[in-house]
C-alpha cells in the first residue's frame, strides 16, 4: 500500500451522503485551492484521477437540484454531463443578465439574490439535497450562514492557477467543523508524493 493510500486509509470514513434537504456547497478541489482551472478548465479532472466505487451514484442519487452561476454556465452548458450524465434535475442559473444566457430545458436562470436562489432551488429539490456549483454563490451562501456542508473530495494534483474555491481577500477567517471525526476542530492529514511520468 502507497503513502497516500495509507494516509487515506487513516482519515476517517465520511458518512454516505444523505438526501436530507441539504444545502452542500460540493467540489473536486486540488490540493492547492482550485475548482477549476484558467477559463472553468475542467480537463485536470480528465485523466489521472479517480473516485470511490459508488461516489457518482451516491451523489447523483442525493440531489434533487443544482444552483450555479454564470460563468460556469457558460463555459459548459450541457446540463447532460452532471455527474456524468447519472444525474437529472432542475438546475438553476443565478445571473446579473439573464436576457442573453442561452437557454436549455431543464434550466431557470435567476435574477435574484442567492439566498431566494436558494429557497427556490431547495423547493425544486423535493426534499432532496441542493449542489452549490459556484465559488461565488457559495462564498455569498456562507455569508448568509445558508450553507448547511461544504463537501469536498480533494484531488491529487496542485493547478497553481484558476478558480479558488473560496477567495475572500481581506476578509476575515471563516471556521468550519469536520463533520467525520471526533474532534470537530482537527486538522485533516493528507500525504501526498510527486507521481511519477
Amino acid at each position: 500500500m502507497s503513502v497516500a493510500e495509507q494516509a487515506a486509509a487513516a482519515l476517517p470514513a465520511p458518512a454516505r451522503q444523505t438526501a436530507a434537504g441539504k444545502v452542500l456547497w460540493h467540489f473536486t478541489m486540488s490540493l492547492d485551492g482550485f475548482v477549476a482551472g484558467p477559463e472553468h478548465d475542467m480537463g485536470w479532472m480528465t485523466s489521472g484521477i479517480s473516485f470511490p466505487p459508488g461516489l457518482v451514484e451516491e451523489y447523483a442519487g442525493t440531489t434533487g437540484a443544482v444552483l450555479g452561476g454564470r460563468d460556469g454556465w457558460d463555459a459548459f452548458p450541457d446540463v447532460s454531463g452532471i455527474y456524468g450524465g447519472a444525474w437529472r434535475g432542475p438546475v438553476f442559473v443565478l445571473t446579473h443578465h439573464a436576457w442573453d444566457a442561452r437557454h436549455t430545458p431543464g434550466v431557470t436562470f435567476l435574477t435574484c439574490d442567492a439566498g431566494e436562489a436558494v429557497r427556490i432551488a431547495l423547493e425544486a429539490a423535493g426534499g432532496k439535497n441542493v449542489e452549490v456549483f459556484s465559488p461565488s454563490i457559495g462564498r455569498q451562501l456562507l455569508e448568509e450562514r445558508l450553507i448547511d456542508e461544504v463537501d469536498l473530495h480533494i484531488a491529487p494534483v496542485l493547478l497553481g492557477d484558476g478558480i479558488r474555491l473560496f477567495d475572500n481577500p481581506g476578509g476575515a477567517p471563516l471556521r468550519l467543523e469536520l463533520v467525520n471525526g471526533g474532534d470537530r476542530t482537527a486538522v485533516v492529514n493528507v500525504r501526498y508524493r510527486p507521481a511519477a511520468g
